[in-house]
């Protein structure tokens, strides 16, 4: 199994552990959180590290193809789910995301099925980027008004760009509607 890979299964195997620092208070009410977020930061590091190393050493394979967007959505939307108990993320913003991520997922099965691929867009690149910036000062949790702000612009620019991202895919490839 070639290194890009292996990274993909270590993002899968540092959710579990994502979820007990946050919802476990070990070592302290703020400890437990800043050891979520480093898991969280070096989880989102393999994502973009184990696509730089497979298209720079020519190591894209079927597995990583399918694993690696998958990892991704089971980082993203688990954090998601857990910052909703924090009261920071309202529910219904994460009901959104999550049905995207669902819709999209239905949409390139259907299109595989049919022997369409369709490759990640920069709408949908963009999104995750803001999903991970959007949780990562969520997991920050800055105090005061500059904070709160910052926080409210991430959680709105996320929605917006999900949504675009959502309607940019389904545009492109209406012609897997069809099929």
């Amino acid at each position: 199994m070639h290194l890009p890979n292996k990274l993909t299964i270590f993002r899968i195997i540092l959710v579990p552990f994502f979820v007990v620092f946050m919802k476990v208070p070990v070592g302290g009410e703020k400890i437990h959180r800043y050891i979520a977020l480093m898991i969280f930061i070096m989880a989102s590091l393999t994502d973009y590290l184990d696509g730089y190393i497979a298209r720079r050493d020519n190591l894209v394979t079927d597995f990583g193809q399918l694993m690696d967007p998958l990892a991704d959505k089971l980082l993203i939307c688990t954090a998601m789910i857990c910052l909703i108990d924090t009261d920071q993320l309202p529910s219904w913003i994460v009901i959104v995301i999550i049905s995207r991520e669902f819709i999209i997922s239905g949409f390139r099965l259907i299109a595989a099925n049919n022997r369409i691929v369709i490759a990640a867009s920069q709408q949908g690149k963009l999104k995750t980027i803001s999903q991970m910036a959007m949780i990562f000062f969520l997991l920050v949790n800055l105090k005061g008004n500059i904070g709160y702000v910052l926080e409210q612009i991430l959680i709105y620019l996320t929605l917006a760009l999900t949504v675009i991202s959502l309607i940019g895919y389904l545009y492109k490839n209406k012609q897997v509607m069809s099929s």
